[in-house]
């Protein structure tokens, strides 16, 4: 018989979360050649996709939060371990970053403009950046280095 605690069922969902909150971002990775040279007409068809994987990360990453917090509480892990800190401190700026880099730049995408491949340019850039965002925040999480 096999028995479950809560602690491995929150790690599961917190493991699942994870995956939600990075997985999305490489399937857009191919749909960037698809926008550059998409009819402007047919744009909203190949930027919805990334709206929806923002929302979908989003909530993945309450989840991810939410489970982190429970996480730390049922183990024997402090709030001051390094790893912890320098996770929290990297999601903060995950944060910020995901909120100014592409809900502006598909807003700019879907209306009107003149240079479709800078504002394509500067999506594909921010989809590197948070890739890598989340990996660290994920090697912290996996490696559990200590800093200090």
């Amino acid at each position: 018989m096999i028995t479950l605690s809560w602690y491995i069922i929150m790690l599961y969902i917190h493991i699942f979360s994870v995956v939600l909150s990075i997985g999305p971002y490489f399937v857009l990775f191919p749909l960037l050649a698809l926008i550059r040279r998409a009819p402007f007409e047919s744009l909203p068809d190949y930027l919805e996709p990334f709206r929806i994987t923002v929302r979908l990360t989003k909530h993945a990453g309450h989840v991810l939060v939410a489970t982190g917090i429970i996480l730390t509480w049922i183990t024997a892990w402090s709030w001051k371990t390094s790893w912890i800190v320098a996770t929290v401190l990297i999601m903060v700026a995950s944060l910020y970053f995901i909120a100014r880099a592409f809900s502006p730049l598909l807003r700019q995408l879907k209306a009107p403009h003149e240079d479709r491949n800078t504002l394509v340019n500067k999506l594909r850039k921010a989809l590197i950046w948070y890739v890598i965002i989340t990996l660290a925040m994920m090697w912290f999480m996996v490696s559990k280095p200590t800093i200090w």
